[in-house]
């Protein structure tokens, strides 16, 4: 008998130890399902921080040269010249590099480099008047070599017909610079009505550009033939 109930509080205990160990298994799945739902909901916030981050600061813009990226980079001062060999290189490198960076500006038409004559919106309308249209003056230098070789010929024929062909040239030349002018002035008080402007010294300035070849002109023309200013 006593065997019996000792056998019997065993199985007891054992069906007790086991129904406490599937309600402590049952109350803790809850727990690490949790944590695993939560452990996952952060790795995929973390991905979608990281791609954000990727495409703000890496693929989402062109990928800079080595010399602007190398112009970025912070660094050190150069060391100051030892001897006065090194500080004359250095002030002639200098130099160079501004008169390089002047005749870029100047060629552009940039307003930072120009000259006092060649500044100002009213001079910039009168070069662009010159560079829209074929000017007589552009072939001063050419005429004026083909007169220079005729008159070195022995021949007397050559060289009258070199004189007729100057002489002829300056008469093309005086009718088209009148022309100009009155461009010039009509240009000038259609587009700046309010401005009191010396119009002698503008339509001077435009006929001594419209002598010149058209790629030696300088600043640069800007204007394409046959374009209406």
């Amino acid at each position: 008998m006593r065997t019996h109930c000792t056998a019997r509080s065993s199985t007891s205990g054992a069906a007790l130890l086991t129904h406490v160990d599937f309600l402590a298994v049952k109350l803790r799945l809850p727990g690490r399902r949790d944590h695993a739902e939560t452990t996952d909901a952060t790795s995929a916030s973390t991905g979608e921080l990281d791609d954000q981050l990727v495409k703000a600061g890496g693929k989402g813009r062109p990928t800079p040269k080595r010399t602007v990226a190398q112009g970025r980079r912070p660094g050190p001062p150069p060391p100051p010249p030892t001897t006065r060999k090194e500080a004359y290189r250095r002030m002639r490198e200098q130099q160079a590099a501004q008169r390089a960076q002047s005749r870029q500006g100047m060629a552009r038409g940039d307003e930072a480099y120009l000259p006092a004559r060649d500044r100002g919106p009213v001079r910039k309308l009168v070069r662009d008047v010159v560079d829209s249209r074929r000017n007589v003056g552009s072939f001063f230098l050419a005429v004026a070599a083909v007169a220079l070789v005729g008159t070195l010929v022995p021949s007397m024929a050559v060289k009258s017909y070199s004189s007729f062909v100057l002489l002829g040239f300056f008469l093309l030349l005086i009718i088209d610079s009148v022309v100009l002018s009155r461009k010039i002035k009509s240009a000038v008080a259609q587009r700046f009505p309010d401005g009191n402007h010396k119009t002698r010294g503008l339509v001077w300035y435009g006929i001594s550009r419209s002598t010149m070849i058209r790629r030696w002109r300088f600043p640069k023309p800007e204007v394409p033939l046959g374009a209406e200013v």
